[in-house]
């Protein structure tokens, strides 16, 4: 009976040697993986959307006009930005941005350090538009550009107590080239190769693009009727002045100044003439008048008669 037990136990140990050498081999290829992962630079994750990495960010006119209104209101003909918060819906990776209000902003020139934004009138902005459309919340913040500046991160990490990854959106107020005016940005943990320095946040450009519903094209298009930018000429106007003469011509000039002087002197003479029948008419009344008055004087005096004598 011992010998048969000790037989199996012999039988026994060459698989126990195998797991432990099977496990001692995934020991080293996780150490191997993890030494890797350490030295290979790690890119940065996009935040999440309901499972979706932040593919694009869809601005619609309601929010630039709104923007542009605020900037011509608080700070134009200056080097101040404002700043707003976006409302909007999430889905499919897309931030769908739609709406958008105003919120006091001061930060100083000298010390970017230095700054103040009231999230408590964002709180009780916000608690108002929920009323309104429930379906809209916060999305990110916008700022008007054109580029980033250093405090930018620390506001940004503000709206990380309201929204989960929030984006910001630059607004270009005054562009100098044609294109779309805005800009978005999330912030990432990026990781430095080397294991001594830490990580730090960091803006990574997210695309953006215009787009408006059905409702919102036909109020543009009634806007846009409105505006009179005398800078933008059609193709009408263009052709009326084609057709001008060149007035920087000097015989032209002669014949506009001769043609001129002509009415001139054809007013004045005019004026005098009907001064002259004026004058004229003036003493011919007067002399009437003393002609009545002579007839009037040469008239026998009526002598009254007395009854009885």
């Amino acid at each position: 009976m011992r010998r048969d037990v000790d037989r199996a136990v012999l039988h026994c140990l060459p698989a126990r040697f195998f797991y432990i050498d099977l496990l001692q081999e995934v020991v080293e290829h996780r150490a191997a993986v993890a030494a890797a992962a350490q030295t290979e630079p790690q890119q940065p994750v996009p935040p999440q959307l309901s499972g979706r990495t932040l593919e694009r960010v869809v601005v619609h006119p309601l929010v630039l006009l709104s923007i542009v209104d605020h900037y011509n209101r608080v700070p134009r003909d200056t080097r101040k930005r404002v700043v707003g918060v976006l409302l909007g819906t999430s889905s499919r990776g897309t931030f769908d941005v739609t709406n958008c209000y105003t919120v006091s902003f001061e930060e100083d020139d000298k010390d970017p350090r230095i700054w103040f934004l009231d999230h408590n009138y964002h709180e009780s902005m916000f608690s108002m538009f929920k009323r309104i459309n429930a379906k809209e919340h916060v999305v990110g913040w916008y700022v008007t550009g054109p580029k980033l500046k250093e405090n930018d991160l620390d506001v940004h990490a503000l709206f990380n107590n309201y929204v989960p990854n929030p984006v910001l959106v630059i607004i270009d107020v005054q562009p100098k080239e044609l294109g779309i005016p805005t800009k978005a940005y999330y912030a990432v943990e990026e990781v430095k190769e080397n294991a001594t320095q830490k990580s730090q946040i960091v803006f990574v450009h997210v695309p953006s693009e215009n787009a408006a519903h059905e409702v919102e094209e036909i109020g543009v298009e009634h806007l846009l009727r409105d505006v009179k930018d005398t800078t933008i000429s059609t193709l009408a106007t263009k052709d009326v002045f084609n057709l001008l003469p060149n007035l920087n011509v000097n015989e032209l000039i002669k014949a506009f100044a001769v043609k001129t002087n002509d009415m001139m002197l054809v007013i004045y003479l005019s004026s005098l003439i009907r001064s002259v029948i004026a004058l004229h008419n003036l003493i011919n009344n007067k002399m009437l008048n003393k002609e009545h008055e002579k007839v009037e004087d040469s008239k026998p005096a009526a002598v009254p008669v007395v009854a009885g004598s």
